[in-house]
């Protein structure tokens, strides 16, 4: 299948997005709380799909979570510990840019943490999900999938784009010779975690902008949303001047080279 043009791009994603702001009303008005986690490959497009969730809803309702390393007081915690408190209350979407799924993946396979360590919060996450869910989080887990040889392009793109060469790490290096471990990993935490009531939803993101669009309206299909009444809006009269004038006082302009 080709590639999905811009134009068809951005003209599906406007429409998408008008259905996110009904979305975001919705959950607003009647005090849900949603909780979206985003799993998957190394350059599968993760933060792109979330931006573009994002972009033209409130940061008040829609949080994006991307917690940095653990400190040393956090690594003591039981491994969930640090998440918990992110979890969305009434009025709230909170969308996990990876997650307490670290302990399934890059920490299991990279040797973060010991096998025993994987294999247990892989028994006990299930449970944790049955409790969220059953305390009315409507609790969504996506997986991004790409090809191999699409990562390897997306790889090659950053090391000679200064705009993306930050998204570079050590890590990414690292974990790119290590396709078929994470693969058996994925495959592991698929099997013990995915539940009737916190299933895995896999995208398949070689094409980014069909990707997208395929997750956000998935996402749209999931949570019971109704649309957005119309309002009937006209902008008031603004007040006379009452002999205002503007004052002249001398502060500085920035430069027009535009």
């Amino acid at each position: 299948m080709a590639r999905m043009k811009e134009k068809e791009y951005q003209h599906e994603l406007r429409r998408l997005h008008g259905e996110l702001v009904a979305l975001q009303e919705w959950v607003k008005e009647s005090g849900a709380k949603v909780c979206i986690v985003f799993e998957g490959r190394d350059t599968a497009g993760k933060g792109g799909v979330i931006k573009a969730i994002t972009e033209r809803v409130s940061p008040r309702t829609f949080r994006v979570v991307a917690l940095p390393a653990p400190t040393d007081r956090e690594r003591s915690q039981m491994f969930i510990q640090r998440y918990i408190g992110h979890l969305p209350a009434a009025g709230d979407v909170v969308i996990f840019d990876r997650s307490w799924y670290n302990r399934a993946g890059v920490e299991r396979v990279m040797g973060y943490c010991t096998d025993d360590q994987a294999k247990e919060f892989l028994r006990a996450v299930p449970e944790v999900e049955r409790s969220m869910v059953n305390s009315g989080i409507i609790l969504l887990k996506y997986w991004l999938e790409v090809s191999p040889e699409e990562q390897t392009r997306r790889l090659e793109s950053r090391i000679h784009d200064p705009r993306k060469v930050w998204k570079l790490s050590d890590l990414d290096l690292k974990s790119y010779s290590r396709w078929f471990d994470y693969s058996r990993a994925r495959d592991d935490m698929f099997q013990a975690t995915d539940t009737a009531w916190a299933p895995w939803f896999v995208a398949h993101t070689d094409d980014k902008k069909r990707g997208r669009l395929n997750v956000i309206t998935h996402l749209l299909g999931s949570v019971p949303y109704k649309p957005l009444a119309k309002r009937d809006v006209t902008l008031p009269k603004r007040q006379k001047p009452h002999g205002y004038e503007d004052p002249q006082i001398p502060v500085r302009q920035i430069p027009t080279p535009f």
